[in-house]
């Protein structure tokens, strides 16, 4: 159903998908509100930077210009009364450079509200797209398109999130330990670039686990009769898969990825693990590997690919995008955007250990297969046809 700004439904009392679309790249948020009208702490915010709440009952999940937001109503907590989206321009964007901004509500595959922004001639740099709430122990979903001034910090602190001072300050004389104070939410994320390809992060002991994340654009993953759907051979969809070539310290080579059944082990050599295999499209956020960063002086280097299993290689419809997760970190994402169609494999990025800090480079190069980047990059294994 097609919505008005101040429109409102019911929607069911269920796990819903609300999806949020734009003709360029915005940030969007999610935010658990309370009988105040403010969330209760940090974790109550839901974006690129935490893509989960502590509960796990709205999750994040984001590929090209679109992002999704899983929220399963049978779990919340009965005193979340709404939870606000909203969508915020980087830099000097506004509303308007968008080209086009659209939110919708999906349960069971099927839509049930959708509201499309007007936002010709919009100044604002920020949008609450709309809400679902609780009206007399049911759920509706409200399309607001309402516009506010600021970014996304400001809108943050509109919805009671306390965020992380990104400006360094002079280091004070030291001091007794004082009481530690609740952590804050960090706004910061970094998009690796041709401009600005690597990155490299302070050396540690312990990385934790490293995330990585492979996402791809919902419809060219469920396939369907439309456009989408004939672009990827009909209703059978495309399978875009992830993988890695890891080399430990000492010279021993792997190759994580489902084909094969290579999936790794996070505990024990080769201190990577590949999470499952989407092969259906229906897993929210996408593909995962993890990476054991207490293990990381063991870990030479780590080459995250991905590659299309099935269906017609044409990475310009995927709008992939890979995010790497390192704790205590901004999320690093990088996206396939110059992909060569017709050749089936993207070399995405390299994690190397250079003296026990991680430099992340962007990498972004395509290839007809496994063997040919296998050759591009010096590896040196022996590929034989396999299956999954």
């Amino acid at each position: 159903m097609n919505m008005t700004p101040g429109g409102n439904l019911p929607v069911p009392n269920q796990t819903l998908i609300v999806r949020i679309q734009s003709g360029a790249p915005v940030d969007v948020s999610a935010f658990r509100l309370y009988a105040s009208g403010k969330v209760n702490g940090d974790s109550d915010m839901v974006f690129y930077g935490q893509t989960a709440s502590d509960d796990r009952t709205v999750i994040y999940a984001t590929a090209g210009n679109s992002t999704s937001f899983t929220v399963d109503l049978t779990r919340l907590r009965p005193d979340v009364e709404k939870i606000a989206f909203t969508a915020t321009c980087d830099g000097q964007q506004t509303i308007a450079n968008l080209q086009r901004l659209s939110i919708q509500v999906d349960a069971n595959n099927e839509v049930v509200a959708n509201g499309n922004v007007d936002i010709n001639g919009r100044p604002e740099a920020a949008l609450i797209l709309g809400e679902l709430y609780r009206r007399n122990g049911s759920w509706k979903f409200r399309f607001i398109a309402q516009g506010f001034n600021g970014g996304l910090k400001p809108l943050a602190e509109h919805f009671g999130v306390d965020i992380a001072d990104s400006t360094p300050t002079p280091t004070p004389a030291p001091k007794p330990a004082p009481t530690p104070a609740p952590s804050s939410v960090n706004l910061s994320k970094v998009s690796l670039t041709k401009e600005k390809p690597a990155i490299s992060l302070t050396k540690k002991d312990d990385f934790g686990k490293i995330r990585i994340n492979l996402d791809w654009h919902r419809e060219s993953k469920s396939g369907g009769s439309g456009l989408l759907g004939g672009l990827f051979g009909g209703n059978k969809g495309i399978d875009l898969d992830i993988g890695a070539f890891v080399e430990l310290q000492g010279g021993h080579k792997s190759v994580i990825q489902a084909l094969g059944n290579g999936f790794g082990d996070f505990n024990r050599m080769p201190y990577v693990e590949l999470q499952g295999d989407d092969r259906t499209g229906d897993v929210a956020g996408g593909e995962w590997i993890f990476v054991n960063g207490r293990e990381w002086k063991n870990i030479k280097q780590v080459l995250i690919f991905a590659f299309i299993y099935e269906g017609v290689p044409n990475w310009s419809k995927t709008d992939g995008v890979v995010t790497i997760h390192v704790p205590e970190q901004p999320p690093i994402e990088t996206r396939l955007t110059d992909g060569n169609n017709g050749r089936g494999m993207c070399a995405i990025a390299r994690l190397v250990n250079e003296n026990g800090s991680i430099k992340v480079e962007r990498l972004n190069e395509f290839f007809k297969g496994h063997r040919d980047m296998d050759n591009a990059y010096g590896w040196g294994f022996r590929w034989t046809a396999g299956s999954k």
